[in-house]
């Protein structure tokens, strides 16, 4: 308490005793102990209501130590386990946490990691990956504006994440342990494999394969790769101690239809220590893209040769040439191709209001604009009798599906008859057209998508003279072809919108996330929230069936399947409500990224500690590690005085004694007769 303080305490006392005395003593007369106990009570009220007005404060001063934190991180990943440095890691761990030194300058916190962070002083060494970024960031979060080392005990060797060694601050300085057996082994590995996920029927797909050797010698390997017991591919590679990398690009058939699974390998005559990496196994998803094509017309023209030709590049595209009086059923067809129609193919145009196919029509002077305006709602023509050329304008902005400028602006122009053709709902244009060199912003090449129906428009007859330009410039029509094989696909897919969509992978590696999304509409097409959905999981091989609920997350229902083993399974996804169901199938690779590495990656591990101003050591240096930080005078513990100020007595106590001392007042004089 300061000097001010207690004198106004003293204050308080005589203010107290004299008004006590004045009233009870002096003014009464009477000294007995009645008047004396009553004064007694006055002196205490009044002093506790003077001493509540002054508040003293006691101030206590403490002295505290800050140690710098020094989080001990334990690679608990099953990488470990597979380079048998499980025991020299936990030998390291327990050497550091029962340093009395260390205990002494620093406090010290022991964490693991696998696929995430977390506190724990006890480790099995059973991870499915290994995550550095999870070290990095929960660091940063849990040690906010701290200059602090940590220590981690790991084989370096990282599954998933961010490249770790840039992501540590430069004020967490890393001292990692190295644990493993650094010998270089003979080893070959397929270290990335690359692939689509799906491929079309008949066509090929590519596979881009990366491979290394760990070794100090010249070799040569066998490169293959099966689907199921047959060889599809096979190529020799050979390595040197200079050239320790190679990469194979493949293009493999896809000749069956469904989820095929491939098996790269590589190998050699010699043995390998770790023989895990020397395969991997991918699926890609054979689609039968098949597809019928209708192409009708009363005229013969040389735009009708050069579009089947065109169309038929692509062997799962097959066309057939009809009058209009020729066709019998449009559900035939998949995709409708007419040709500069007029009044005789009124039947097709009434008949498609119910097939509703998706439809590509083509204009030129044999088409009657007028008929065609009664007929399409998306378009009105008015056209004249006189012929125009049109040349082509790419629009760079089209984005309904890839495509890139094959130079139509070089092809040679279209025929159609002059005149204004005015859109008359949402379309999206590929090409415009040009007079001579006057763009007219007119639409040449347009797309329109209503109500799940899709429809192509190309105003111009001639287009066979593109086909033949594309020719001129390389020797082939492959682009051209490509170009109209992107419109029939177009045209071909099925935009209609179903009550039930999952999402889902067809295959997955052992140890991924295995997560499945649903979303269920009502009959307005609006996401419903109150959908009961419900998944059945059955091992195609052991029949055993597992169910789930799957739980609304956001906009989408979402169910995990983590834990399944290797196979393929077959899956229903039902919503109870409506019985409507959904129905597909998986299959989980075996493949353990864990066990793909036959040594510690120590060349990493050393640069993460040069980049946060750390150091490397090997698991038989821990004594060297353990002296460095004792001696490290960065790292001192921190002296911090701690201020307390406390009242002398709690108001409350205060109030408690006032009501007290006032109230047995007032009781003891109405006994008494002295009110």
């Amino acid at each position: 308490m300061t000097t001010n303080t207690i004198q106004l305490l003293l204050l308080s006392i005589l203010i107290a005793v004299g008004l006590s005395f004045f009233q009870y003593l002096y003014k009464a007369k009477n000294k007995s102990n009645l008047h004396l106990f009553l004064a007694f009570l006055r002196f205490i009220s009044l002093f506790s209501l003077l001493v509540l007005l002054i508040n003293p404060v006691i101030t206590n001063n403490t002295i505290e130590i800050i140690k710098t934190p020094l989080p001990i991180v334990v690679d608990n990943s099953s990488s470990v386990a597979f380079l048998k440095s499980n025991q020299e890691a936990l030998t390291s761990y327990k050497e550091i946490i029962s340093n009395p030194a260390l205990q002494e300058k620093f406090e010290i916190k022991s964490y693991q990691f696998d696929t995430d962070f977390k506190a724990s002083t006890t480790f099995d060494f059973k991870g499915n990956q290994t995550n550095f970024d999870a070290v990095a960031k929960s660091l940063k979060s849990i040690y906010k504006n701290s200059n602090f080392p940590t220590v981690m005990i790991t084989d370096g060797n990282q599954t998933t994440g961010n490249d770790y060694v840039y992501r540590f601050e430069n004020k967490n300085r890393v001292f990692p342990i190295i644990v493993g057996d650094t010998t270089t082994f003979f080893d070959l590995k397929i270290n990335q494999l690359n692939a689509n996920k799906y491929a079309f029927l008949k066509n090929k797909f590519p596979v881009e394969v990366f491979l290394q050797y760990s070794g100090n010698k010249s070799i040569s390997a066998d490169f293959t790769i099966k689907n199921g017991n047959t060889i599809v591919a096979k190529q020799k590679v050979s390595f040197t101690q200079n050239n320790k990398t190679a990469v194979v690009n493949l293009n493999l058939p896809a000749d069956k239809v469904g989820l095929q699974v491939f098996k790269a390998t590589i190998s050699s005559s010699i043995n390998e220590k770790n023989s895990f990496n020397n395969s991997k196994n991918f699926a890609v998803e054979i689609i039968d893209q098949k597809t019928t094509i209708v192409l009708v017309s009363n005229i013969k023209h040389p735009d009708i040769g050069a579009l089947k030709r065109a169309i038929e590049s692509n062997a799962q595209r097959k066309v057939t040439l009809l009058n209009p009086n020729q066709i019998k059923s449009l559900r035939d067809y998949n995709v409708l191709i007419l040709y500069q129609p007029n009044s005789t193919f009124n039947a097709i145009f009434e008949d498609n209001k119910t097939a509703k196919i998706n439809t590509f029509i083509i204009t030129g002077a044999a088409t009657d604009f007028n008929f065609l305006n009664q007929k399409q709602s998306h378009f009105n023509f008015k056209m004249s009798s006189q012929k125009e050329e049109f040349l082509a304008s790419f629009n760079a902005q089209f984005n309904l599906f890839a495509l890139d400028n094959l130079g139509f602006e070089n092809f040679p122009p279209l025929e159609n008859p002059y005149g204004t053709i005015t859109a008359s709902g949402n379309v999206s244009t590929l090409l415009f057209s040009k007079i001579r060199n006057v763009a007219t912003q007119a639409p040449l090449l347009c797309f329109v998508e209503n109500q799940n129906t899709r429809s192509a428009y190309l105003f111009g007859e001639n287009s066979w003279r593109w086909r033949l330009q594309n020719y001129v410039q390389e020797q082939k029509f492959t682009k051209y072809d490509i170009f109209i094989d992107k419109i029939i696909q177009f045209l071909a897919s099925d935009n209609t919108k179903k009550a039930l969509e999952v999402h889902h992978e067809n295959f997955y590696n052992s140890g991924d996330e295995i997560e499945i999304n649903a979303e269920y509409f009502n009959k307005n097409y609006e996401f419903d929230e109150k959908a009961r959905l419900t998944i059945s999981v059955q091992n195609t091989q052991t029949k055993q069936i597992k169910n789930y609920d799957l739980l609304k997350s956001n906009n989408s229902f979402k169910v995990n399947l983590n834990g399944l083993q290797a196979g393929k399974y077959q899956f229903k996804v039902t919503e109870l409500n409506s019985k409507t169901t959904y129905s597909s199938q998986f299959e989980i690779l075996d493949f353990d990224i864990e066990k793909q590495f036959v040594n510690p990656d120590v060349s990493k591990l050393q640069q993460l500690a040069q980049e946060t101003n750390g150091k490397a050591y090997f698991a038989n240096q821990v004594a060297d590690l353990i002296a460095d930080l004792i001696q490290n005078k960065e790292y001192r513990p921190i002296q911090k005085k701690v201020t307390n100020n406390t009242p002398l007595i709690d108001w409350y106590w205060l109030l408690a004694i006032i009501a007290i001392a006032l109230s047995s007042e007032w009781f003891i004089r109405k006994y008494n007769g002295l009110l």
